[in-house]
């Protein structure tokens, strides 16, 4: 993946918390940036598989089609 340079600011004492762990785990601070925004991003896409499932247990349209059975449904999917 190609990297691209990106200039932002943080509070003093997030920078402090990130150096601090850096030099702990001898890694460079944009590695624990890169990481910790990929599990921020997992995280929230989990968040929305878990509302939306929610917002499903509610609907009757889908508990009809979970009734009728999954293949029936996936041969909805396939044909849209």
């Amino acid at each position: 993946m190609k990297s691209v340079n990106y200039t932002s600011s943080l509070p003093a004492d997030l920078l402090e918390t990130l150096e601090q762990y850096a030099v702990r785990f001898k890694v460079p601070k944009n590695r624990i940036i890169e990481k910790s925004l990929k599990a921020y991003f997992d995280n929230l896409k989990r968040a929305e598989y878990i509302r939306s499932f929610k917002v499903a247990a509610g609907d009757s349209e889908i508990i009809d089609m979970a009734e009728e059975g999954l293949e029936e449904y996936l041969k909805i999917l396939d044909q849209q």
